[in-house]
């Protein structure tokens, strides 16, 4: 091996050359840290046979008379001089990756160019011997040329420049610039990239993005605000529909507790009233999810309060009928009973009201009884590892004591109001026959038992601790 070095050593630092190619292509992207020491060592020996052979970069080769030879000095020492500005181009980019992510990747490829442009006039003036002066007077003249020519390509660039140095958004944002709305997924010398709602690609040039409105929905990176408005018959008294509407924000636990969410009544005339909701998500990805669910509890909601929606003349339920009678025509269960099977079951529920607080149903105790919520918020919590968490909060329409009646099982939660509740019973001795004949609402019950039991199984189950692993550089530190 060291005869071959010693006999070719041009053949042997083209080699190198594309050994480092070779291992620049082959290597995961996730090894940076392996390519970036592969690379210092492939150039650390790339120079040592360079300098070996006498070939120094800094002067012309000397092989004047083998033309063969020399052209390959030649080239070998130009190779020298990209390949020391490609590396120390790759380590200022990891450099900057730790501090900026990828939103200094601009200022990356800006000060390659420059490191590249520097390189290659070097070696334009050791290596080949040329008059650099007389090649930047030139160079600076076709500069101006081309900066009139590309003058609106030029503008972008500077533009974006300035849009990564002061930084109003960044890769994955959720922004919206001069009305087109998307998420950032590229920014380049020339233009931002959006990926909109509707999954299209918009292109806006950097000059347009740093003169327009730009709004960034993912700042702050914890607080997300949205808002859903609601038309109501305008003959409803406010403050009825305020309370219904803070109850249903109240049962959508995915809204943060501070900012305080708020309910605005924000016109009223003879069509209908419009109220709106304003509250707050953790995550951008949340909202499109809270938004949907906002709609359906201020729905339930209203309707327990017998709030009629986006008519004046419609009623939540028709005229003489019972509220067990009308919480039977809209529970997700019991909606299926025949006519004369809900004036029954209607006849024999008993009503409740709990105060906030109080427990309706603990953990541990097998229930005789069934409630299906008719007004209010009903918070289910459980606890893992001595600790109380909130596995969900339930609304209007929905039931509680499912397990007890089905298969005397005691509940794996507790079940609390969390605003004054009223609630409809219905005794086991009663309902147990019921369920017998009717298997569809006996089905439902049991697929309703399967999800809670899953979805408290999850709850209290012992999350593993993640494995953080070191990088290259970490474990540098930890040798040193």
């Amino acid at each position: 091996m060291l005869s071959l070095i010693s006999e070719h050593p041009l053949l042997c630092s083209l080699a190198l050359l594309v050994l480092d190619f070779v291992m620049w292509r082959l290597v995961s992207a996730e090894r940076v840290y392996w390519k970036i020491g592969a690379r210092l060592v492939i150039f650390s020996l790339f120079s040592a046979l360079l300098f070996n052979e006498g070939l120094n970069p800094m002067e012309p080769a000397q092989w004047v008379d083998d033309v063969p030879r020399h052209l390959a000095a030649t080239g070998l020492q130009i190779a020298w001089w990209l390949f020391a500005a490609r590396t120390l181009t790759v380590l200022i980019g990891a450099a900057m990756m730790q501090r900026v992510g990828h939103t200094g990747r601009l200022l990356q490829d800006l000060l390659g160019a420059v490191i590249f442009l520097i390189a290659i006039i070097a070696a334009l003036a050791y290596v080949l011997d040329l008059p650099v002066k007389g090649v930047l007077a030139t160079s600076g003249a076709m500069a101006i040329i081309v900066g009139l020519a590309l003058q609106s390509t030029l503008s972008d660039v500077f533009s974006g420049i300035v849009l990564n140095t002061t930084k109003p958004y960044q890769l994955d944002d959720w922004i919206s610039i001069d009305g087109t709305e998307g998420r950032v997924t590229d920014i380049d010398w020339r233009a931002t990239r959006l990926q909109t709602a509707q999954g299209s690609m918009a292109v806006i040039p950097n000059s347009l993005a740093a003169k327009a409105k730009v709004i960034n929905f993912s700042r702050p990176s914890d607080v997300h605000g949205l808002s859903i408005s609601v038309h109501v018959s305008p003959h409803a008294r406010p403050q009825k529909v305020i309370e219904a509407l803070e109850r249903a924000m109240i049962g959508c636990r995915a809204l943060l507790a501070s900012p305080v969410p708020s309910v605005t009544l924000k016109s009223c005339d003879s069509d209908g009233a419009q109220y709106e909701i304003n509250g707050f998500v953790a995550s951008m990805s949340q909202k499109r999810e809270v938004r949907n669910q906002l709609f359906d509890l201020a729905f339930r909601h209203l309707r327990a309060s017998g709030v009629s929606l986006l008519s004046s003349s419609e009623n939540s339920a028709p005229s003489g009928v019972s509220r067990p009678r009308a919480l039977l025509e809209s529970s997700s269960i019991f909606s299926t009973l025949r006519q004369e099977e809900k004036d029954t079951f209607s006849q024999n529920m008993t009503l409740q009201t709990f105060r906030a607080g109080d427990v309706i149903l603990a953990a541990g105790e097998v229930s005789d009884h069934l409630f299906i919520i008719e007004s209010g918020v009903v918070s289910a919590s459980l606890v893992r590892n001595g600790q109380t968490l909130e596995g969900g909060r339930m609304g209007p329409g929905e039931v509680i004591g499912e397990a007890g009646i089905l298969s005397d099982q005691a509940a794996l939660a507790n079940f609390s109001a969390k605003t004054f509740c009223t609630l409809y019973r219905i005794e086991k001795s009663y309902l147990k026959p019921c369920l017998e004949a009717r298997r569809d609402i006996n089905d439902a019950m049991k697929n309703l038992l399967d999800v809670r039991m899953h979805l408290a199984q999850n709850l209290i189950r012992e999350v593993p601790q993640p494995v953080v692993k070191k990088r290259f550089l970490q474990w540098l530190r930890s040798r040193a």
